[in-house]
């Protein structure tokens, strides 16, 4: 029988145990000074698929001293195929589950790692801090602006960690240079282009399906309005069928390159969105979003991000597969991986740094040292949604046709068209509520 998140919360046994949910219990500020600077941090990870391999090393690192206490997933299959990944690498089992809202109130997890399609991604994270936990949530942080919104509120209002999966903001290279470009060596930054190249090829087209066997549709759907199942749109396809689950390839891809140009330029909010784009391969196949996509975000003094996405043709218009371009009135900085390359005006090699690291086990690193007091969190909840904002404005300029003026103040578009698209439909029972 389905079951609301609301209803699901007034029944849970779980939900009972007086974590602060809803007012009750412990206060969120006083929970949030429970962990201390050596005390083990109890880690739940929602969602095993493609990004799961990215945690074993830092969840299971000894010196990290955090402990897996559950697994979650709405496939069965992939639950147990987690706990046989982590069965390699832990001397414990850590408990399966297929429904987060148990770990929402579950008294053994002080963070939860939301690793789901774009459409959890906000709700989860708002459901989690409510419930008095930290979160590590992938990009892009929201499936709308106004999830954004809402999670920098709701992250305000309970004093709890949130760290967004722009990863590259841990990257001691990166800050490296990026400080370097705040600091004039490339003199005035003006222009910016963002890239992402793919070559992903057809998808099937969507027809109606049996539920897969050992996959929980009604859960996976989720703060999604219901709808029938249809063959191979859940497993990574949903990003290219319509918009109920997914962002696109703009929130999939182009945010960790959007947010490397704003963070270089010290940008805030634009003042403009101009943004063509279209299906151009496989024109019969279930692809119902765009492939291709290009972007100029226009912001105050002049400063522009342009944005280059080609999902489905390879070729390699700047040399490599993604990356940023920031220019200067003295030179330029191609960032690419968590590497750079500096150039003079002239178009000169100054400095290069190609080095490789595992930017997950750095950013979580962060994550757990912020909790614990250590550090400052490098991708906060604020700061992120302004680079996600990026990709939902992209978004909404293709899905209504429409270029349009915005408020420099808040991000929020000008345009009575665009804001109908701002937020999103809910399940009954499933809405963020501050």
């Amino acid at each position: 029988m389905k079951q609301s998140r609301r209803s699901f919360l007034k029944t849970s046994a779980l939900g009972a145990a007086g974590l602060a949910i809803g007012g009750r219990g412990m206060s969120s500020k006083s929970y949030a000074n429970i962990i201390g600077s050596n005390d083990r941090i109890n880690v739940a990870i929602i969602g095993m698929g493609r990004r799961l391999e990215a945690f074993v090393t830092p969840v299971s690192k000894k010196e990290n001293n955090a402990r897996l206490t559950y697994l979650c997933d709405v496939m069965e299959e992939r639950r147990v195929k987690g706990a046989e990944r982590f069965s390699k690498v832990l001397d414990y089992t850590p408990k399966l589950e297929n429904d987060v809202r148990r770990i929402h109130d579950a008294k053994d997890v002080d963070v939860l790692i939301h690793a789901t399609p774009d459409h959890w991604h906000a709700p989860g994270a708002c459901y989690a801090v409510q419930a008095g936990k930290h979160v590590y949530v992938e990009k892009p942080c929201s499936h709308n602006p106004r999830e954004g919104e809402l999670l920098i509120e709701i992250q305000k209002k309970h004093n709890k960690v949130i760290q967004v999966g722009n990863q590259y903001r841990s990257s001691k290279k990166t800050i490296e240079i990026i400080n370097e470009i705040h600091n004039g060596i490339i003199g005035e930054t003006y222009e910016s282009i963002c890239f992402y190249t793919a070559s992903r090829g057809e998808v099937p087209v969507a027809k109606l399906a049996p539920v897969p066997k050992g996959l929980d549709w009604d859960l996976f759907q989720g703060p999604a309005p219901r709808q029938e199942y249809m063959h191979d749109t859940w497993d990574y396809n949903w990003h290219w069928y319509g918009w109920a689950f997914g962002t696109a390839e703009s929130g999939n891809n182009m945010i960790h390159r959007f947010d490397l140009a704003r963070w270089a330029m010290q940008l805030d909010f634009p003042e403009r969105i101009d943004a063509v784009a279209s299906k151009n391969h496989f024109i019969d196949d279930g692809w119902t979003v765009y492939d291709t996509m290009s972007t100029t975000i226009r912001f105050p003094n002049n400063k522009v991000i342009k944005g280059d996405c080609k999902s489905r043709n390879g070729y390699k218009t700047y040399g490599a597969n993604n990356g940023v371009v920031v220019f200067g009135s003295k030179g330029s900085v191609f960032l690419s991986g968590t590497g750079y390359k500096l150039y003079d005006r002239e178009g000169k090699l100054i400095k290069e740094d190609d080095s490789n690291v595992d930017l997950v086990d750095l950013h979580f690193n962060n994550f757990l040292d912020t909790i614990r007091g250590k550090a400052k969190v490098t991708s906060p909840i604020d700061e992120a949604e302004k680079s996600t904002l990026l990709c939902h404005l992209s978004n909404i300029a293709y899905r209504t046709g429409r270029n349009f003026d915005i408020n420099t103040n808040n991000g929020q578009a000008l345009d009575n068209e665009a804001l109908k698209l701002w937020s999103r439909e809910y399940e009954p029972g499933w809405e963020i509520k501050v």
